[in-house]
């Protein structure tokens, strides 16, 4: 397939990669120049002068950038950057959003896209940079049945476990659930690593039993021992799970549904930030105990 790809982040670098692996004709473009031509130097592809022209003939085209205004900027465009992956993109093609964005933005691009005769999809994954390093990421779909169909060779390139949740916005919202849920894990595996340190346990020992039992999950499996450890460099930064749930807690707003702990852990990054961490890990809630 002829496939467009727009942001060459931790995320997105390694998704244009693997299309490239997969035998697709992939054109890429990044806002930092620089970025998107070292990529190329490395792996390949078509370096692309803006979203408009990294979409054209393209079957499809897919994103992986920062925010709302980003998503808007990539596909309706404006000036600044020289026009948006919409204006460039023919009849039927699809666009695949894997930015994690509001619902309501989502909802929007679908209308627009309809409007010009596109299929859109919003694809927000789960599994952090390693995720998207092995392939194995877990893609959650908004919008229409055609739509997923068509992504179905695209996503099989990145994605271990794909999902359609039901029309446009239905993915992100599955994406704030993921949010939620990863929240409310990783400060409960924070507050047990600091009371047994407290309580002077061989914190190795403990895991090594509680780790096969009830209390397991991936975020102790792969970031307690780091937690513990002091290393917090595994890709997904508080930064950004600030900003999504800056989104989920707008969401639950609109909803009327109360969200106590993810309010509380929200609190705790924003510490977490104050304290120099923005762009340490999700796993660094634990700098807000003592050492031990």
């Amino acid at each position: 397939m002829k496939i467009g790809f727009l942001g060459l982040g931790v995320m997105g670098a390694p998704m244009a990669r693997h299309l490239l692996a997969a035998g697709h004709e992939v054109a890429v473009w990044n806002r930092t120049h620089a970025r998107a031509q070292a990529f190329v130097d490395a792996h390949g592809g078509r370096l692309a002068t803006s979203p408009a022209d990294a979409a054209r003939g393209a079957d499809v085209v897919a994103a992986c950038v920062g925010a709302d205004a980003d998503v808007l900027a990539v596909t309706v465009g404006d000036a600044s950057n020289g026009g948006g992956a919409f204006s460039g993109m023919r009849a039927g093609a699809l666009f695949i959003d894997h930015t994690t964005a509001s619902a309501e933005v989502a909802r929007h691009l679908d209308e627009q896209a309809a409007a010009r005769g596109l299929l859109w999809l919003d694809a927000p994954v789960s599994g952090g940079q390693a995720g998207a390093e092995s392939g194995s990421l877990s893609v959650m779909c908004g919008g229409s049945e055609g739509a997923f169909a068509a992504a179905g060779p695209v996503l099989a390139a990145y994605g271990k476990t794909i999902g359609h949740i039901g029309p446009a916005g239905a993915g992100q919202l599955a994406k704030m659930v993921n949010q939620v849920a990863i929240a409310g894990v990783v400060q409960g595996l924070a507050e047990a690593l600091a009371f047994g340190r407290a309580a002077g346990l061989d914190m190795e020992k403990v895991l090594g039993v509680i780790g096969g039992g009830a209390a397991a999950s991936w975020q102790m499996h792969n970031r307690a021992p780091t937690m513990l450890a002091g290393k917090f460099d595994f890709g997904f930064a508080v930064d950004w799970m600030r900003k999504d749930l800056g989104l989920v807690l707008a969401e639950a707003a609109r909803l009327g549904v109360e969200l106590p702990v993810t309010e509380l852990v929200d609190g705790y990054y924003a510490e977490v930030q104050a304290m120099g961490g923005g762009r340490d890990d999700t796993s660094s809630l634990i700098r807000r105990f003592p050492a031990g």
